[in-house]
């Protein structure tokens, strides 16, 4: 494969951000705080180790949006030497430099981990002893795009010595050990790992608390914006009104906007955010109006109004689905006469295919439960990928942004481009992997796993589950490639469609109590 510089640009052009109910005083001592972390990266110079911990830790901690700037600087320079033999003597380095290149958009090439065999073509012994760069390297094989076997290999290498490694007497390295191999930075959000960060970022170096008293500062101002947006979602919702119209349909605006937080974490989109969970309430109510409540007739009527967007459409609709329409124009009508004013793009016609679509293929499953028809999995997948609702939301956040807005990208957008069907695949999977219903929902939907084991009689429900597993696993190197890729779209967007993937085992692993600790957790520590 031949070497390409690729990285995402980077003219996302964030407005600047206010930061209710904290002091002058406070804001001032925080900006102060930002300035000195920029100087001590500044000085890190040409010690690339140092830059690149550094770097590392920013990201970890979620305070990098700070220093885009200086960190591309360091990227840059390691870049253009990256892929010379002679300078990688160090494990860890080679397997940080890698990560943190990859992680922003540079395609460097995995053969310099070819480096690590000897000439036999086996792992070197020596290296099995150094925890941190086996730590390093199983981070950096999670990066890992389709056809790099050397990735894959030094990732099963690095896994199966850290689990072995769990056994260890220190157990503070074997907490951060854990830690690295059930959530990988490049497959987790830094923001919801930035606490568990703070507490084993231990060092000798100066440098060390100063990026503390920062991270420590920045989580305050950031709860201080994501308190407000919550205040705004909670009375948009109850001014909707649809939770007191439908009460058969989840109500849960909080956690809805978990997924806007996780998927565009940069302090300053916060209304990006609010705006962004107005559609994403809309896909959770009327897919609980096909799961839960509708007849096949009244599914039918619904998925030809919202094709045909017409009020003699509309006029034939129950009346508690003419309620979900009206809601779903307003919010659709609202939305595309902002994104005109702010960018000078009407997207209504993008906005409207889209609803058009998901409802398609809701009504296909619809119809599939109704004859009690179980799909071949590849139909079903197709579909599934469709139905998960984030095409949809994707397609109102590309012009939320209003990064790049030209026909070109607005065709590829509406035309569910591999970054956002990639996405939509990991989150189609991980929720069929079926540990529990939701909360709130007991509906009829499908699952992989069931068209999986009827296409393939007498397999276990583990060795379907580990199928299941296993395509995840492929379709991150999926995602992964269509980050590296020349694409159109912004590096906001890009990490967005990532962040999508990440957050999704938090949002779908339900325990016995039909609950989600894990994220029920970070909601209490982000807002």
């Amino acid at each position: 494969m031949s070497t390409v510089h690729i990285h995402p640009s980077r003219k996302d052009n964030h407005p600047s951000t206010e930061y209710p109910n904290l002091t002058n005083e406070f804001q001032m001592e925080h900006a102060k705080k930002v300035e000195e972390v920029r100087s001590v990266l500044k000085e890190a110079g040409e010690d690339t180790l140092k830059a690149l911990l550094m770097i590392d830790a920013v990201q970890r901690l979620g305070i990098d949006y700070h220093f885009h700037g200086e960190i591309e600087a360091v990227l840059e320079r390691l870049y253009t030497k990256f892929n010379m033999s002679d300078c990688h003597n160090d494990l860890y380095e080679l397997a940080l430099g890698f990560r943190l290149l990859r992680q922003e958009g540079y395609y460097v090439s995995a053969d310099v981990f070819n480096n690590l065999k000897d000439k036999e073509g086996k792992v070197q012994g020596k290296i099995s002893q150094d925890i941190e760069g086996l730590m390093g390297l199983y981070e950096a094989s999670q990066l890992s795009i389709k056809g790099e076997d050397i990735l894959e290999e030094m990732g099963d290498f690095s896994s199966r010595l850290l689990y072995a490694w769990n056994t260890n007497d220190d157990q503070s390295q074997v907490r951060i050990v854990r830690n690295t191999l059930g959530h990988p930075h490049h497959k987790s959000l830094a923001r919801f790992m930035a606490k568990s960060f703070l507490s084993d970022f231990q060092g000798t170096e100066g440098w060390i608390n100063v990026f503390k008293e920062l991270a420590k500062m920045d989580f305050n101002l950031v709860k201080s914006i994501h308190q407000k947006e919550i205040r705004q979602v909670s009375k948009w919702w109850e001014d909707l009104g649809l939770a007191k119209e439908l009460k058969f349909a989840r109500s849960q605006p909080l956690k809805w906007h978990m997924w806007p937080l996780a998927v565009l974490p940069h302090p300053s989109l916060s209304e990006q955010r609010v705006e962004l969970t107005k559609p994403i309430s809309l896909v959770y109510i009327i897919d609980d109006i096909f799961d839960v409540h509708g007849t096949l007739d009244e599914l039918t009527l619904f998925t030809e109004a919202v094709n045909r967007w017409k009020y003699e459409a509309v006029e034939p609709l129950p009346d508690y689905m003419k309620t979900c329409f009206n809601a779903l124009n307003g919010i659709t009508n609202e939305i595309s006469s902002k994104v005109y004013k702010d960018y000078g793009w009407n997207p209504i016609d993008s906005l409207r295919k889209s609803w058009a679509i998901l409802c398609n293929a809701f009504l296909v499953e619809a119809k599939w439960f109704s004859v009690g028809h179980v799909p071949k999995t590849d139909e079903y997948l197709k579909n599934g990928i469709i139905s998960s609702g984030v095409h949809v939301v994707l397609v109102h956040m590309f012009f939320l942004l209003g990064h790049g807005i030209t026909k070109r990208n607005v065709d590829i957008v509406d035309d569910f481009p591999g970054i956002i069907s990639s996405a939509a695949t990991i989150l189609r999977l991980w929720d069929d992997l079926g540990s529990a219903k939701d909360e709130n929902q007991e509906g009829h939907d499908g699952s992989y796993l069931d068209c999986y084991m009827k296409e393939n009689p007498g397999t276990s429900i583990e060795n379907a589950r580990c199928h299941v597993m296993h395509s995840i696993s492929e379709t991150w190197k999926l995602l992964n490639q269509q980050c590296l890729s020349p694409n159109p779209f912004s590096s906001c967007f890009t990490k967005a469609c990532l962040n999508v993937a990440r957050m999704v085992p938090l949002m779908y692993s339900y325990d016995g109590n039909q609950c989600l600790p894990s994220l029920e957790e970070h909601m209490k520590s982000l807002v």
